[in-house]
């Protein structure tokens, strides 16, 4: 495509996207079915312009102020990535002038803003918790993730596969927690790839892994992953329970449900039962009550650990969506409860960051729920031969599970765990 088109391909999306009425790689994907002349190079050039922008929002937005024409067009040549001759030879003779200034512009010559390009009251609440790590987690947040995958232990072991992956050309290492992963350079195309075709990898971030580690579920058990999603961690589940008993994924979208189907068929898994339910009060719930040994809730949240990968949440959400989604959370957790039988195991997980979904969540939990004890997170861990668990649970003393972007490389996740009293 010609620089000029594809320039002006990239502001007609950041205009879309930029409504915030939807997510922004729904948008992006709607795009490129609308748009099915669009080459693997052009997709990846408009994805890679999107979503830097959105990491560097403020900072953009700052910086277009001072060109003109288009406000998209002026966000869409920041943030544009690659050749910079290609993108030169597609502006106008002020715009080159513009544009020179603008990458002369360094950070001691921004304000606070324009350098996290967080909005205020999200800046504020982490700034709260991290303190002095403040710039280190802002920077992390706004690199794009590593691509992380979990060996399905059904059919081989990590090692093999990363010679595996190796062979064919791939440089990878295994993840530094989770006894499962492997952590890729770059970002290669899994769809034709041996081991991801053959189900001995599934794309899943090492935090996720640890979710399932801590639910420790076991041959022969009764399990449910009550917000299963499109089923990363059902299908680590599954394998953890090596194929036996019975294990139900809950979600209240079919659509995401239905992804999971092609992914269930790849693992070799057949324990697994997807059921969609209307909510957390379903009646195909209430049946279950007093007769499972163990429940994952992965909560609905504000996803604002996922900010590497999902930038946009960061415009999308605010104080009052958090405040809701706790509220859903806590109806979750306690639904969620019921199922379990004396002895069983609880889990409460978010990929939040903010302790309104996390911590105040929890202990509100623990406090009406007296028939159940909080296990320290840290024992769990060790158990499950995760190296280092104390680093990974810096509050409560090692009560729960904590991770950060920028002190672990992972998406940042928070846990709980407890156990339903005989």
């Amino acid at each position: 495509m010609h620089p000029k088109a594809l320039l002006d391909e990239c502001s007609t999306l950041i205009e879309q996207v930029f409504k915030f009425d939807h997510p922004t790689d729904a948008v992006v994907a709607r795009h490129f079915r609308e748009n099915k002349s669009l080459g693997p190079r052009e997709r990846a050039t408009l994805s890679d312009t999107v979503y830097a922008i959105l990491r560097e929002r403020l900072k953009f937005e700052w910086l277009a102020r001072s060109g003109s024409g288009s406000k998209w067009r002026r966000l869409a040549i920041l943030g544009f990535p690659g050749d910079r001759d290609f993108l030169k030879s597609a502006l106008t003779e002020a715009e080159k002038t513009w544009w020179d200034h603008c990458l002369t512009v360094t950070d001691d010559q921004l304000m606070a803003q324009h350098r996290h390009n967080l909005p205020e009251w999200l800046a504020t609440a982490l700034r709260d918790q991290v303190g002095g790590e403040f710039d280190a987690l802002v920077a992390s947040l706004n690199q794009p993730a590593p691509l992380d995958l979990r060996v399905n232990v059904l059919k081989k072991k990590r090692e093999a596969v990363l010679a595996e992956l190796r062979d064919a050309g791939l440089t990878c290492e295994p993840t530094p927690f989770s006894p499962l992963g492997i952590r890729l350079q770059g970002k290669p195309s899994l769809a034709k790839l041996p081991a991801f075709v053959n189900g001995e990898v599934e794309v899943q971030d090492e935090g996720s892994q640890l979710l399932a580690l801590l639910l420790d579920a076991k041959r022969g058990e009764m399990v449910v992953d009550f917000c299963a999603g499109a089923g990363g961690k059902t299908l680590a589940i599954g394998a953890a329970m090596r194929n036996s008993g019975r294990l139900y994924a809950f979600d209240t979208s079919g659509h995401r449900l239905d992804a999971l189907k092609p992914r269930l068929a790849r693992s070799g898994l057949s324990n697994v039962h997807p059921v969609a339910i209307a909510h957390e009060r379903d009646d195909r719930i209430k049946r279950l009550a007093g007769k499972i040994d163990r429940v994952l809730v992965d909560a609905p949240c504000s996803g604002l650990g996922t900010l590497r990968r999902s930038p946009d949440l960061k415009w999308r959400q605010n104080p009052d969506t958090v405040a809701a989604q706790a509220q859903l959370q806590t109806a979750i957790l306690a639904s969620a409860a019921r199922l379990l039988k004396p002895g069983g195991r609880l889990v409460y997980a978010t990929c939040s960051l903010l302790p309104a979904e996390n911590e105040v969540v929890a202990d509100a939990f623990s406090r009406a729920h007296t028939d159940f004890d909080m296990l320290p997170v840290s024992e769990l861990l060790d158990a499950a031969h995760v190296p280092e668990p104390a680093s990974l649970c810096a509050t409560n003393h090692g009560k729960t599970l904590r991770l950060w972007p920028h002190r672990h490389a992972t998406d940042g996740f928070f846990a709980a765990v407890w156990q339903k009293k005989a």
